[in-house]
């Protein structure tokens, strides 16, 4: 594949990026926007949405209005958060590694996070914080924890940030974290590792808003790093050379870009699992709409990121209703074949 800051068309460069803008965030906005409105109403459950807010009907009493506040808003909520995170951090970590390929899965991000999860499960002490399980404050825990052992390994031998040993690093890391689990759930009971292998297929099942708050705090940290980077990022996925020799103070944008969207990150893994692909395909489907111009691309991937897990949300609960799939298979199961036709596409 090319490198993404040569995708640019001449017909794309002479249209003011003002304009490509407000298009890219209001035709996004529009479906991210439909999804959250429409998603809540989905399931094996018909409501009624005049039901929901009629408030002639005590609460206790409005079965409709319990569904969608209780069952189903806090999950397309949940959903949004995290395929926005995902999405964001794919194309954080594509420009920042000049690497196509690279997910928020390539630094052991995801990996440090499932295993601070699966150790949580294994051995649960019944720890709470701020109305929080062990599980996703282990989770966070875990996916920071492997940012501080790649980031000091890419920089211990040399001044900046190695992006060649932050590659080799975070594979090699989540091998090694992937052993781990392996050991972790054989000394699990059956329960334990059941729930384990729950944990790892992804899951939305959130029924409060404790825990999106406290993932969007996280977050919140994570967007605004991103905000800062749209404009650098173009010269980075160049080469870090090139960035250099126009004014770029390339360590600190390293540093910047690598902790966002590593936060960005371990705040959705410790919501809702490993979410495969969000962090992959998004970011390659946007840019076949808006071009390679991250001003364009992160917004875009953002609210896409969010629409897409969204409605693979809703497929995760409806297509075998009143079961429910974990969303993570349903993310695969889409984005594999997608990713290899635009795979094809480019070769």
């Amino acid at each position: 594949m090319p490198p993404a800051a040569n995708l640019q068309s001449p017909e794309r460069l002479l249209v003011p990026v003002r304009t490509r803008l407000l298009w890219t965030v209001a035709g996004f906005g529009a479906l991210t926007v439909l999804a959250c409105l429409l998603a809540p109403l989905a399931g094996s459950t018909h409501i009624s949405l005049a039901r929901v807010f009629d408030r002639s009907i005590p609460y206790a009493d409005n079965i409709d209005a319990q569904i969608f506040f209780v069952a189903r808003l806090p999950r397309v909520l949940a959903a949004a958060l995290v395929g926005s995170a995902l999405a964001l951090a794919g194309v954080v970590f594509q420009a920042l590694l000049r690497n196509p390929l690279a997910s928020p899965d390539t630094l052991g991000v995801s990996a440090g996070a499932a295993l601070g999860a699966m150790l949580a499960i294994t051995f649960d002490s019944g720890v709470t914080l701020l109305g929080l399980s062990a599980v996703p404050l282990a989770s966070f825990a875990g996916s920071v924890g492997a940012l501080l052992v790649v980031y000091g390994l890419s920089v211990v031998r040399r001044r900046g940030t190695s992006t060649m040993v932050l590659l080799l690093g975070g594979v090699t890391l989540t091998a090694l974290l992937s052993a781990v689990m392996g050991f972790v759930q054989f000394m699990a009971d059956f329960t334990q590792t059941f729930r384990n292998v729950r944990w790892m297929m992804g899951s939305l099942d959130v029924a409060a808003y404790a825990p999106l708050v406290a993932a969007l705090v996280p977050m919140a940290f994570a967007w605004a790093g991103i905000a800062t980077l749209p404009r650098v990022l173009d010269l980075i996925s160049v080469g870090a050379e090139s960035a250099a020799t126009r004014g770029v103070d390339v360590a600190r944008t390293e540093r910047v870009a690598l902790v966002s969207a590593s936060l960005a990150t371990g705040a959705a893994v410790s919501l809702a699992g490993p979410v495969a692909f969000i962090g992959i395909v998004v970011p390659h489907l946007v840019r076949l709409v808006v071009g390679a111009d991250h001003r364009l691309v992160l917004p875009g991937s953002a609210l896409f990121g969010a629409t897409l897990l969204i409605a693979c949300d809703v497929v995760a609960r409806t297509a075998f209703a009143p079961l429910e799939l974990p969303v993570g298979i349903v993310t695969a199961m889409i984005g594999g074949p997608v990713f290899l036709w635009l795979l094809f596409r480019r070769t």
